[in-house]
């Protein structure tokens, strides 16, 4: 069943993505499609969700109000949901931006004698962390609000959002200019242990919601190549201290 409310007070993907998630802990809600600008959320269903259940997800954020002289309204009935999308379509930004990132640091790697590989990690680390904190300085204000919904400690302390941003891109830096290798590696290994936690713990749970990964620019479901995206940050870090 394909069904479609309209919700005031989203201004931005942060609200879009907040939204997704209170939503998303409907039973009966199998996906949940919102468009910012006409402030609707499309919702793919296998049974009628009725307004109180609406307003009982949304009611711990008065900020966004289920107009409720506006009836769900139920479009279509299906024996098959709506088709989703392949998954190389869904995780395209982010194969995109390995590939660009891996060939680089493989290119640079080749530039000497033999294959320097301590180097091409490097880059590559380099390349991956400037890259994700771009895309979180866009929408920086949206990044901390997804990221709040599962990292275990942006929900505590919610400023951490917005400083997590800052050390990737401190952490890409540190790579590209060579900065204390030691520290920045063990650095880097613990930041992304704690940050794999709450990665871990949703996708374990099955839950629904934006990956926050590349802020709040692209709608990235969580999944497995969340945890394989943090975990080879942690294997390489780890790597190069062992290398040196």
């Amino acid at each position: 069943m394909k069904q479609t409310i309209q919700i005031s007070g989203m201004t931005c993907q942060g609200c879009k993505a907040k939204v997704d998630f209170l939503l998303s802990k409907i039973d009966g809600i199998n996906h949940i499609d919102i468009n910012l600008e006409a402030g609707e959320a499309n919702l793919n269903t296998n049974k009628k969700i009725n307004n109180q259940e609406i307003i009982d997800a949304l009611k711990d954020y008065p900020k966004y109000q289920f107009i409720e002289n506006e009836a769900l309204k139920a479009t279509s009935f299906i024996d098959e949901f709506e088709e989703q999308k392949s998954w190389v379509q869904t995780y395209k930004p982010i194969l995109i931006i390995f590939g660009y990132v891996s060939g680089i640091s493989f290119i640079v790697g080749l530039q000497g004698t033999s294959f320097d590989l301590m180097l091409s990690m490097r880059v590559f680390m380099a390349g991956f962390f400037i890259t994700f904190s771009f895309f979180k300085m866009l929408d920086l204000n949206g990044f901390a609000q997804s990221y709040a919904m599962y990292d275990i400690v942006a929900q505590k302390f919610k400023a951490w959002g917005y400083i997590y941003a800052f050390i990737e891109l401190g952490l890409g830096i540190a790579f590209i200019t060579n900065f204390n290798p030691y520290f920045t590696n063990i650095f880097t290994a613990i930041i992304m242990s704690i940050s794999i936690i709450g990665v871990l713990i949703s996708v374990f749970n099955k839950r629904k919601i934006q990956c926050a990964c590349l802020g709040a620019v692209f709608n990235l479901p969580m999944s497995t190549v969340t945890i394989i995206e943090d975990a080879l940050m942690i294997v390489m870090s780890l790597a190069m201290l062992w290398m040196m």
